[in-house]
């Protein structure tokens, strides 16, 4: 079965659990998750879509895509949902847009990691963040099996008091994300390197008088944040004291291939 993953990233998890998982699925195809304004048309026998979390759903990115996507009758979806130890009904919330294009999810899997989301605090002690990674490469190793033999089962979903309580403040919160970034301010460390411009997969920065500007149409995905090297990027009265992250085995690099890939005509401009 020939399988092409897709995946989103900010700051490396997802990156990771999807390299992880690329080569126990006989060196799957690895793709950057564009932002799509057209069709794409796919023609791979199964695809995987591995995204972070967003404030407990779907990022806009990974609508767009589902939304967009176009495929034969009889591939095989499933999804890995990358958090902090949250999933709420994320994956609920994909099975259900799946479905409404005849797209049916066969699994969809919670991944917990070390968390991104620095507004609320850091990735926690590093003993926690490499459990959470040896944890997450035993549940790769589990799930490959299943995948290649196209099986099917019910996605991860955390409890129903969360599912409900989460699930409204993401409604509440998603139509105003993207300009959420009006809390993005940067210090006098900055030094107009412009990597934040770089790295942004949204295209959402834009430098004026060598300092960081953001455009409104941000996804918060902090990957301005986590890997500005001077650490100059702040989001709102709390981040300056809290350690940035970004996955080890993660690199710059890596981010500006992701940002390169959304400049062609099916992404951004």
């Amino acid at each position: 079965m020939e399988i092409r993953l897709y995946v989103y990233t900010g700051t490396g998890n997802s990156l990771w659990v999807a390299r992880q998982l690329a080569p126990q699925l006989k060196d799957a195809t690895l793709e950057f998750m564009p932002y799509l304004s057209k069709d794409l048309k796919v023609e791979a026998d199964g695809v995987g879509i591995i995204f972070p979390v967003h404030i407990w759903g779907l990022p806009m990115r990974v609508i767009q895509f589902i939304n967009h996507l176009q495929v034969k009758p009889e591939t095989y979806f499933f999804a890995m949902a990358v958090n902090a130890g949250q999933p709420a009904a994320s994956l609920v919330q994909m099975n259900k847009l799946m479905s409404t294009r005849q797209l049916p999810l066969a699994m969809g899997y919670s991944f917990v990691m070390p968390s991104n989301y620095i507004p609320w605090g850091g990735p926690g002690p590093i003993d926690t963040q490499q459990r959470r990674y040896r944890e997450a490469q035993e549940k790769v190793q589990a799930i490959a099996g299943p995948v290649l033999r196209g099986e099917r089962k019910k996605v991860d979903k955390g409890p129903l008091w969360q599912n409900i309580l989460f699930s409204l403040f993401y409604k509440m919160s998603f139509p105003y994300v993207y300009k959420l970034d009006k809390n993005f301010w940067v210090d006098d460390k900055c030094n107009s390197c412009g990597i934040c411009e770089q790295v942004c997969p949204a295209g959402n920065i834009g430098m004026s008088n060598g300092k960081p500007g953001w455009l409104h149409r941000c996804e918060q995905c902090l990957a301005c944040l986590q890997w500005c090297p001077q650490e100059a990027i702040q989001y709102g009265k709390k981040t300056v004291r809290y350690p940035r992250y970004h996955h080890p085995e993660v690199f710059l690099q890596d981010m500006l291939e992701q940002a390169k890939a959304n400049k062609d005509p099916m992404g951004l401009p």
